[in-house]
């Protein structure tokens, strides 16, 4: 018997070098119903994984009414809902993200390169805009500094233009002075070239008859 079994161990330990690993799925199907038991119709098959929305349970016969994506609504087998996504589901998740974390070190660095390439320009963006945002700041300020000056120059304009209106009519009043004092001495002038004239008749009246006066005299005294 022993001459037997020590080949048949042989025999299984070299297939079994051979033999690759299965597992078994998790995936099946669970079924739809239009009510609360097996007897009634039903609506169609759900596959494992699929999400719906639960509408209400019953726990008295462990039936739960919920609504697939699509929209239809019908009743299932409350222990045949889970909380979380099915186990395949998960797995692939984390499959997904393992493989994303084992990805080939020069993938990484390139993604890397151009991370820091990216960072690079919006450094050198970053610099610019600073560089515009003072440059119009400078301006801002060099508008207010204007304005400024511009409301300065108009309050000194219109100072000026009270001071030049002052000057204007004081200037009118001195050419109104000016010529009544022209007037004044044009008629002194007058009077006393008139009075001139006067006197100069009277003289001339009075001085012939001087004259004739001192002839008599002479003559008398001869």
């Amino acid at each position: 018997m022993k001459k037997y079994l020590i080949p048949l161990a042989l025999l299984t330990a070299m297939s079994g070098l051979h033999a690759e690993s299965r597992y078994v799925t998790d995936q099946f199907k669970i079924t739809l119903r239009s009510g609360e038991s097996t007897s009634h119709k039903i609506i169609r098959m759900l596959p494992s994984g699929d999400q719906v929305e639960l509408v209400n349970s019953n726990d008295e016969n462990g039936y739960s009414q919920i609504r697939t994506r699509d929209g239809t609504t019908g009743y299932v087998l409350t222990r045949q809902l889970m909380a979380i996504p099915s186990a395949r589901d998960r797995l692939v998740s984390a499959e997904a993200k393992l493989a994303e974390l084992q990805e080939a070190p020069g993938l990484l660095s390139a993604r890397l390169s151009k991370l820091q390439d990216e960072y690079q320009a919006l450094t050198g963006q970053h610099d610019k805009l600073q560089q515009e945002k003072q440059t119009l700041d400078d301006e801002l300020q060099s508008i207010k500094r204007t304005a400024a000056n511009a409301v300065r120059i108009a309050d000194e304009r219109n100072e000026l233009r009270k001071q030049v209106a002052t000057l204007t009519r004081e200037a009118e009043e001195l050419k109104q002075s000016n010529r009544e004092l022209g007037n004044d001495s044009a008629q002194r002038w007058f009077l006393i070239g008139g009075g001139v004239v006067v006197g100069g008749i009277i003289l001339g009246l009075i001085l012939p008859s001087l004259r004739v006066r001192r002839r008599k005299s002479s003559w008398g005294s001869l």
